[in-house]
């Protein structure tokens, strides 16, 4: 009986040490969330930290709004972004797993207006091909990002999109196929995506304050979004990633993606069941595709895997021996990660309102390493110079263009003959007028911007939208000396 009482005790003592090195390690964290976030002068974080199946961290740090002292708190919302995506896939693997779809079922088969340019892939097009960014198109957000249109409108525009590649035979990110993917589901389930992965996943997880899309929110404990404008960091107004919902429109806060992280560690698990099968999940894990060098994050520099994948709405890669599961969303001055390391029974969810500011990188490798793996590197510090330098890059890049512009040049025609509308089946409709002695386009109704001359017949100048940075406009005449035709960014658009 002593003996029993003996281990006993030392059973409680062992449990209360390894409680409190556990509350000292998250203090430490904690701590370094706040002088990460001041790093790299993010005015909001809000982050969420689940071990073992419990939470062990979820909090705000900053404001919500720089220049106000409203706070971030774990209830704060956030855009999800990208992270979208793997709540998407789960989506369709409670129908694959209803035996209702295939992940190799023909995409033709259930969403027969879906044409791509190469009637090939159109033919050949799988349900898993949708969630792997390996379908042969390159990006084309340009139709939800400069145009004003239905989600079916997007997709019927994409057979006129030429391939950057052959099917399955490399790798550009895609958020276009992840908009088929839920009309998919809609199809399958008789339910919109968003009622569906509302009943399906949200509701079943308890997510309270989780929302499909963002004309649903109308929480006043809502971040807004924050870009470097001219040296200074400004508030812009919020992107809207509705029409392409399944790709990346959910909202939600730190309180509830610590359920959503906790039950995609535990194969699906939550209290009521289990959101798909083990065969499912481990499908959804499953390495798909190799993701090239280019598509990857720079991160890669420094962590240096060994290899880089990707799975059903993750991103993958080796890290100190483990395979971690990982996706960042970005939308204009807003981010999140959502990092998972399933051997240490580990996640990390982290939401910021600043633009790009990769301290979302830098926390869920130092959580891996703080919680799990060991190792002392600051993240934060190597992770924030890397940025810097690959920035100094870019503006070198932009100081060698300035410099091979020729000078002394003039338009060769009156400002008022570049006048006028110009469209494009593919791109819509480009409006150019006036204004002084500049240029002023409107692109559907959303892209605008004021150009000066810069050399011959291109003209230069600022989005409307600073934050979307600087644009050009390159004209061409036809045989009769007209002006016939402007390329904006790869756009071309043919006057009417």
């Amino acid at each position: 009986m002593k003996r029993l009482f003996l281990l006993a005790f030392l059973f409680t003592i062992a449990i209360s040490a390894q409680s409190q090195n556990l509350a000292q390690q998250v203090k430490e964290f904690d701590a370094y969330i706040e002088a990460s976030r001041k790093l790299y002068e993010v005015p909001g974080l809000a982050v969420t930290v689940v071990k073992d199946g419990k939470v062990i961290l979820s909090k705000g740090y900053g404001v919500r709004q720089l220049g106000t002292n409203q706070a971030v708190d774990s209830k704060t919302l956030f855009a999800c972004a990208s992270t979208t995506k793997a709540m998407t896939a789960t989506c369709m693997g409670m129908l694959v797993d209803e035996g209702k779809i295939k992940w190799d079922d023909l995409v033709i088969n259930y969403l027969p207006e879906f044409q791509l340019y190469d009637p090939f892939v159109t033919r050949e097009l799988r349900i898993r091909d949708l969630f792997t960014h390996n379908s042969g198109v390159g990006n084309a957000d340009f139709l939800w990002t400069t145009m004003n249109i239905s989600s079916d409108e997007i997709l019927a525009k994409m057979k006129m999109i030429e391939p950057s590649y052959s099917l399955r035979s490399s790798f550009i990110y895609q958020n276009i196929f992840y908009l088929a993917a839920g009309k998919v589901i809609e199809k399958v389930s008789g339910m919109p995506w968003e009622v569906f992965i509302q009943k399906r996943i949200f509701d079943p997880l308890n997510m309270t304050r989780t929302f499909p899309l963002l004309s649903q929110v109308k929480d006043a404990n809502q971040s807004h979004p924050h870009y470097l404008v001219d040296t200074k960091i400004t508030v812009i107004e919020r992107t809207s990633a509705d029409a392409i919902g399944p790709a990346g429109s959910v909202w939600s806060c730190a309180d509830d993606m610590a359920k959503w992280a906790m039950c995609m560690l535990d194969s699906s698990k939550y209290a009521g069941g289990r959101l798909v099968k083990a065969a499912t999940w481990n499908e959804l894990f499953k390495p798909q595709v190799m993701v090239t060098a280019s598509q990857f994050y720079p991160t890669a520099q420094l962590t240096k895997p060994n290899w880089k994948t990707y799975g059903l709405g993750w991103f993958q890669q080796d890290y100190n021996g483990r395979k971690i599961n990982f996706h960042t969303g970005s939308l204009a001055g807003e981010t999140a990660i959502h990092g998972q390391l399933p051997s240490e029974k580990l996640a990390i969810y982290v939401f910021g309102n600043l633009d790009h500011a990769e301290v979302r990188h830098a926390l869920m490798f130092k959580a891996f390493d703080h919680f799990a793996l060991g190792g002392t590197r600051d993240w934060s510090a190597e992770f924030n110079s890397l940025y810097k330098k690959l920035s100094a890059a870019g503006d070198v890049a932009e100081k060698k263009m300035e410099a091979a512009r020729v000078t002394g040049t003039s338009p060769s025609h009156p400002l008022a003959q570049y006048v006028g509308t110009y469209t494009s089946t593919l791109y819509g409709e480009l409006i150019i007028t006036i204004n002084g002695d500049a240029l002023f386009f409107i692109m559907n109704n959303t892209a605008k911007a004021t150009l000066t001359h810069w050399n011959y017949d291109t003209f230069r100048g600022n989005y409307e939208k600073r934050w979307w940075g600087q644009t050009s406009a390159s004209f061409t005449a036809n045989a009769s000396g007209k002006i016939q035709s402007v390329i904006i960014e790869d756009m071309e658009f043919t006057k009417k």
